[in-house]
């Protein structure tokens, strides 16, 4: 481990960088305390100066630095920064050393750009000054699959790995730590409900199956369509009606709640439903209905014995819809509802576990 050792007593201060599309989000903590946090806002004027959204470097980390400075946070006394994972290749979850072989596929984006690959870079470009190790948490490129998860049932495509790993390898290791165990000694089905809805199966501290969070399979969601019929879908795609680009918008985006109701706004559809919209309830109902579908699915693959489930993600806030997936599922095992997430404290975890030598940094491939 980069920084040399440390007793597990010991507090250690972390930088945290999650960069959105038109965001970053920062945060200091110490010994698990959040000292600062801000959510540094970015016009699309100014973004669009920049060429690609690696260029954008520079100007977010003189942001971040310049933040820190009017938060008087001594960037002296950090033991470590971590951003988030961006698009990587296919790796196991963990805490890895941000490396040179990391920087090179985040630039180059060798599963796609996106403003995320970004995390690690500034990580790295900050701590380099300073000489201290830099990481990333838990991307979500996090694959675990068991082999028999990654068939799919045409030999042309396999099962993908791309989920919300942060956060639901966050909340299974809250709820472990809760019940006084190790995460890797539970059998959990974690489910994230946000923008996108993936059902994470949990098995000794490996998610041995889950969908495809991105625009693959699964529930649908506020933005996403899931899982649809395969041949309906083929007939569009042929029908000489739509582009390529308009069908995928119409998967992911503007599908979901969105592509029926207009709105990616779960609290809007509720109070529509509290008013008498039937329609909004039944989607809203549907939707529901394919969490908890994917969930009794889930619960097959460990073969019934399930130690939790654990519902998370900005949609467990509703309480009439957790009610209705936990109706369906509450007796696979006990519901455990962790609403909302929290990123910025996950990327400190990890970070932490590494510093205090509860975890190893693992080592990104070249």
């Amino acid at each position: 481990m980069e920084g040399g050792s440390r007793v597990c007593a010991q507090s250690f201060r972390i930088l945290v960088i999650n960069p959105g599309s038109t965001s970053t989000k920062i945060g200091v903590y110490d010994g698990g305390n959040l000292l600062m946090e801000n959510t540094l806002r970015h016009s699309t004027e100014e973004i669009e100066q920049y060429p690609s959204i690696i260029d954008q470097y520079a100007y977010r980390k003189d942001g971040i630095l310049n933040a820190l400075s009017n938060e008087d946070i001594n960037i002296q006394e950090l033991d470590a920064v971590c951003g988030r994972g961006g698009l990587l290749r296919p790796i196991e979850g963990g805490t890895y050393t941000v490396n040179e072989a990391m920087i090179i596929d985040l630039k180059k984006g060798y599963a796609g750009q996106h403003a995320s690959n970004l995390g690690a870079i500034l990580a790295k470009e900050i701590a380099t000054t300073l000489n201290i190790p830099a990481f990333i948490v838990d991307p979500v490129v996090v694959d675990e699959l068991a082999p028999l998860a990654r068939i799919s049932g045409f030999a042309l495509i396999d099962r993908k790995s791309i989920f919300h790993a942060l956060n639901q390898k966050a909340v299974a290791r809250r709820y472990a730590k809760q019940i006084g165990k190790k995460y890797e000694d539970l059998k959990l089905i974690v489910t994230h409900l946000g923008g996108g809805i993936t059902v994470g199966v949990h098995e000794y501290g490996k998610v041995i199956d889950v969908n495809n969070g991105l625009h693959g399979d699964g529930p649908f969601s506020p933005e996403r369509a899931g899982t649809v019929p395969a041949g309906d879908l083929v007939e569009l795609c042929f029908s000489g009606e739509h582009f390529r680009d308009e069908v995928m918008k119409k998967l992911v985006g503007h599908g979901g709640l969105v592509g029926y109701l207009g709105t990616n706004d779960a609290v809007k559809v509720e109070k529509r439903i509290a008013t008498g919209d039937k329609q909004a309830k039944l989607i809203y109902d549907a939707m529901a209905y394919q969490v908890a579908k994917e969930i009794g699915s889930s619960a097959a693959v460990l073969c019934g014995k399930v130690d939790a489930i654990i519902l998370t993600g900005g949609l467990a806030y509703g309480k009439e819809f957790i009610e209705s997936i936990s109706s369906k599922v509450d007796w696979i095992a006990d519901i455990i509802v962790y609403p909302g997430e929290d990123e910025l404290q996950a990327l400190a975890e990890g970070a932490n576990r590494v510093l205090s030598g509860e975890e190893t940094a693992k080592i990104y491939p070249s």
